[in-house]
């Protein structure tokens, strides 16, 4: 039994592991409202790309207003994705030990 659930656990860290790495090709989308600024990142919290307008070249404060919003937002989105997908494949691999429900 121990050995079955030692071979369980090592597969279910694989499987987290396989997920981690397959979080880096998952890209994240967030723009500014008026569409000027576009962040690309990665659900393992990696900025892939940056887009902006030329138009907002010309305002600096608006500018770095919207990197720090836009680029938060996208990682707080690639954050929940990140930390939802390596949950659900942690549990699903965990043995059924009573009392350890650990990912209610």
């Amino acid at each position: 039994m121990f050995g079955d659930m030692m071979g369980k656990l090592k597969e279910t860290q694989q499987k987290v592991e396989e997920t981690k790495k397959r979080m880096d090709t998952v890209l994240i989308d967030e723009q500014s409202s008026d569409g000027l600024l576009k962040v690309t990142v990665t659900a393992s919290r990696k900025i892939k790309n940056i887009a902006i307008a030329k138009e907002l070249l010309e305002d600096q404060e608006q500018l770095e207003d919207y990197l720090v919003l836009v680029t938060n937002n996208a990682l707080s989105k690639a954050e929940g994705i990140y930390d939802t997908e390596v949950a659900a494949v942690a549990k699903n691999g965990m043995p059924n030990i009573p009392g350890m429900d650990m990912f209610k």
